[in-house]
């Protein structure tokens, strides 16, 4: 196996340096806000969007932006929502327009408008007055970018994993959401999952007592996907493993515990301290399966293989993250909650769920019981109304469509959004933070407070009140 690269300060940036496709910013601006201490004042006249719902749509109208694999994927959910329409497409790459609004007319559709061709193309569909919601599926690198001109363009915007990866770029959709009046949130499927539903009801009828820590992120095997000609364009989620040392995507496990503690509805993030292994997988699986005169050979990896944030929240709260696609392994989402009266323990292979759990005083002996009956007992409306609807199109065991169905419900009945603004910026603040902590030796680095003093006021979130569908007119 070849020497690992030493480590730069140009390295441990967060994504800044994305092969010359994200810029690093010069601007005095920019500069104050990548400090962790820094939470810039509202302009006047701009105001939070905490408790703004959403104005009511009889039909939503959807643009896609970013047609690969997340965007075809999440194609036949958008379509299958009533009360939504799919009426634009996007990618720079022409066909998979084309190939997106075949499809639709193959489900029954209305064949949506294509825009494609060119780096610029999303900017037709954004302005178009056609759309009510842009989904933007693109590589990371260009979600910021794409998602500000949704909100400037006046859309509502919901932006996958993580909506940007700079701090300075977070609080930058912060204020553009709360000057234009418009939603922008987190794609964040996996706080949708049953048993993360599951528990956050379970958290909020006291049976862990006194909620004391949580353990999350995000532990995937993707080696193969890497390294695969195809399955990333360009390989650009690759790219980023040579290009930034930082816990790049470990929001999936970060959120739904987050939802459990009530961060941003009465406890916030202050701390977060990162830690990194050596970067062996890539090389290892490179070293395997990849012939000696490919071009992939002149690659230097440099983002560890296991990246750990650990959180401190204000009410000493502590909240372990971790993100690691290149080693072998099963997945994991890890999922775990405890507290003062016990705790759950999810992906460990038990019962039908694969979750576990132990309870006083229903449970003793020191004896691990099935989480199901729990799941069971606690399980979230959406999954009992849309979930296990035979309409459902599936997606990550069906998450993914409780997701799509929640947020048009939401926008066709006029409710406040579950994930706002501030949630997905606080998620997403790992990515850049855990960089300055490990380039700062893995000490401590401050979490902004993106809702600037408004975290404390319990309020609805995840855990939300049932409601249906209106009806289609």
């Amino acid at each position: 196996m070849p020497d690992l690269p030493p480590t730069t300060r140009r390295s441990v940036l967060g994504g800044a340096l994305a092969g010359g496709l994200l810029a690093a910013t010069s601007s005095t601006t920019a500069a104050a806000t990548e400090r962790d201490d820094v939470v810039p004042a509202r302009k006047p006249g701009q105001k939070s969007m905490i408790g703004v719902p959403f104005e009511e749509h009889d039909v939503v109208r959807i643009g896609l932006i970013g047609l690969g694999n997340r965007g075809m994927g999440m194609l036949p959910g958008w379509a299958a929502v009533p009360g939504a329409q799919i009426t634009a497409v996007c990618d720079i790459r022409a066909d998979r327009a084309k190939k997106a609004a075949d499809q639709l007319v193959e489900l029954g559709k209305d064949r949506p408008a294509e825009y494609g061709g060119s780096a610029d193309s999303y900017r037709k569909l954004v302005s178009s007055s056609d759309v009510d919601f842009v989904y933007v599926a693109t590589p990371w690198e260009f979600h910021y970018e794409h998602g500000r001109a949704a909100l400037l363009a006046g859309k509502h915007v919901g932006v996958e994993l993580p909506i940007a990866t700079e701090l300075h770029q977070l609080w930058s959709l912060v204020d553009t959401s709360e000057r234009m009046r418009k939603h922008l949130f987190l794609m964040e499927n996996c706080s949708y999952s049953r048993n993360e539903l599951a528990m956050l009801r379970m958290a909020h009828e006291g049976l862990f007592g006194d909620i004391t820590n949580g353990h999350g992120g995000y532990l995937h095997d993707l080696r193969e996907l890497l390294f695969s000609p195809t399955y990333y364009t360009d390989a650009w989620r690759r790219k980023w493993h040579m290009r930034s040392i930082a816990s790049l995507y470990p929001m999936h496990g970060l959120a739904p515990i987050a939802a459990c503690m009530d961060i941003n509805r009465g406890d916030r993030f202050v701390t977060l301290r990162a830690t990194s292994t050596e970067p062996k997988g890539l090389y290892d699986y490179r070293e395997r399966f990849i012939p000696k005169d490919d071009p992939i050979w002149d690659e230097t990896y440099i983002n560890g293989d296991l990246v750990t944030c650990l959180l401190e929240t204000e009410k000493g709260r502590i909240v372990r993250a971790e993100h690691d696609v290149s080693s072998p392994r099963p997945y994991s989402r890890i999922n775990s909650l405890a507290g003062s009266r016990g705790l759950v323990e999810d992906y460990v292979g038990d019962g039908e769920s694969g979750a576990r759990a132990y309870f006083e005083p229903d449970h003793s002996g020191h004896t691990w019981r099935s989480f199901d009956s729990y799941r069971d007992k606690f399980d979230h409306w959406l999954w009992k109304k849309v979930g296990d609807n035979p309409d459902n199109p599936g997606g990550h065991g069906g998450m993914d469509y409780v997701l799509q169905w929640r947020i048009v419900q939401q926008m066709r009945a006029g409710l406040v959004p579950d994930i706002d603004v501030y949630d997905s910026a606080v998620w997403c603040s790992a990515v850049p933070l855990s960089a300055m902590s490990l380039e700062r030796g893995g000490r401590p680095v401050k979490v902004p407070d993106f809702t600037r003093g408004h975290w404390a006021k319990s309020r609805p979130g995840l855990d939300s009140p049932e409601s249906d569908m209106p009806p289609v007119r």
